[in-house]
């Protein structure tokens, strides 16, 4: 992000719709420019717009809370340029990845599209236990594609989703229609409490000093918090160490933030975490609902303790479903699958077998949403509660910007397209690190190892 001319020219489109649902002021997306060329694919919805938009809104928010901290107001926000080639690198940031040269597995032989007796499953078994869960539930005697295919082969799809969810396993019925309506943001609750003062901040990090406490996993939740760090916040990550996490997913969303293991059933454990709480400014949620309430943990809690937070939750399949979805594990793929994005994007020429979007894009879309959310939470004083979901984001994809008709499903700018100018090496825990760089910013440095750092909040400054 930089704030200087621009080859490109605003577009008001997604970035206004993005913006207006964060409830920023209107006639601010107008100050958002985009200039250079990216590429996100061909595909029958608009995905580059969401990119562009998601991060477009992240940008101006964090121009919102720069101008904030300097005493002005909504006047007062500075233009900003967002670079095409940056956002669509960064769109696929875990294709980017080498870690030490090699390549991540970003799926595992045993999560992908499976044809049912009446038409398709989605799987999604990248961590072990997912895997383990997935072969025991639909008692597979070898944990082989092929036998994974012949299990399901012989079953309804919503049998095998069943069976699997039941089993702690993570399995999906591809839908032939889009779910209902869902919101892209959702406020919850507002305090009415402001949250501790802010001065000003030093150029470039509008959210310097700003303690971040990170509840999240894999991509989504992960993406808004080192989008956070980048931009200044001391962003602590906690994590339960009887949840374990795969170290690639790790080096590439650990960027910007430190990350501890604390387990919530200890005693010792839960004080240190209840003094991060006492210290926190912000704190950014993203397990499945009713997960961290067992814990006092959810938004409603938090803010009766310490009003003046910022309170973020994200969960994969939305606040308000009901019956046997509430509550369900989720990932993108997954959602793609449950949410009837899977088959819009079917090949027509290919055996009816689903199809995907050319980017993890609800994921990564939704933690730049999250972000701004934050962003504009700080700017206005603190004391809110905000949801997201994967699937307000994916209604957002195939209702709000579709129907509007902004953008396309491949190519935004004017130019050539190439990652290289956006991709970046550092030395990390894991060693030596190809990544991403954000549209924002630069980290600086590579991510410690997961769960290695020490539960602390690093000095204000």
């Amino acid at each position: 992000m930089t704030i200087a001319d621009a080859d490109g020219q605003g577009q008001g489109g997604g970035v206004a719709q993005a913006w207006a649902a964060l409830g920023g002021a209107s006639g601010l997306a107008g100050r958002v420019r985009y200039r250079g060329a990216g590429d996100l694919g061909e595909g029958p919805l608009p995905v580059a717009e969401l990119a562009r938009s998601t991060v477009g809104a992240c940008a101006l928010a964090a121009g919102e809370l720069a101008a904030a901290r300097a005493g002005g107001g909504p006047d007062d926000v500075a233009p900003v340029v967002v670079d095409e080639g940056a956002v669509a690198t960064a769109f696929v940031s875990e294709r980017h990845l080498r870690v030490e040269g090699r390549a991540p597995v970003n799926f595992a032989p045993l999560s992908g599209f499976w044809r049912a007796a009446d038409g398709w499953v989605r799987t999604h078994a990248n961590y072990p236990h997912h895997e383990a869960a997935l072969v025991r539930a639909l008692g597979l005697p070898s944990a082989t594609p092929e036998a994974l295919g012949a299990a399901v082969a012989g079953r309804p799809a919503v049998e095998v989703q069943e069976l699997v969810y039941a089993g702690g396993g993570l399995a999906v019925a591809v839908a032939e229609e889009y779910g209902e309506p869902q919101p892209l943001v959702e406020p919850v609750r507002l305090s009415g409490a402001r949250g501790r003062p802010l001065g000003p901040a030093p150029a470039g990090r509008p959210a310097a000093g700003v303690r971040v406490l990170d509840l999240t996993r894999v991509i989504a939740g992960p993406v808004a918090t080192r989008t956070l760090g980048l931009l200044g916040a001391d962003v602590l990550r906690v994590d339960s160490p009887r949840l374990p996490e795969a170290d690639d997913a790790y080096a590439d969303t650990g960027f910007g933030k430190r990350s501890a293991r604390l387990d919530l059933a200890l005693a010792g454990d839960r004080a240190v975490f209840e003094g991060l709480l006492a210290e926190a400014d912000v704190v950014v949620s993203g397990y499945r609902p009713g997960a961290l309430e067992r814990y006092g943990l959810g938004a409603a809690e938090l803010l009766e303790r310490w009003p003046g937070l910022v309170v973020a939750e994200l969960c994969a399949w939305g606040w308000r479903e009901v019956g046997p979805w509430a509550g369900r594990r989720g990932f993108d793929s997954l959602v793609q699958a449950g949410y009837g994005i899977a088959a819009a994007c079917a090949d027509p020429g290919g055996g009816g077998v689903p199809g995907v979007l050319p980017a993890q894009a609800l994921d990564h879309g939704t933690g730049y949403l999250v972000a701004a959310g934050v962003l504009r939470g700080l700017a206005e004083g603190g004391g809110r509660g905000l949801r997201f979901s994967l699937a307000g984001t994916g209604s957002w994809l195939v209702r709000g910007l579709a129907e509007a008709g902004t953008g396309t499903g491949g190519r935004c700018g004017q130019g050539a397209y190439s990652a290289g100018p956006w991709l970046r090496e550092a030395d990390s825990g894991y060693g030596v690190l190809r990544y991403a760089a954000s549209p924002l910013g630069e980290w600086g440095r590579g991510p410690s190892r997961w769960g290695t750092d020490e539960a602390v909040w690093l000095p204000r400054g």
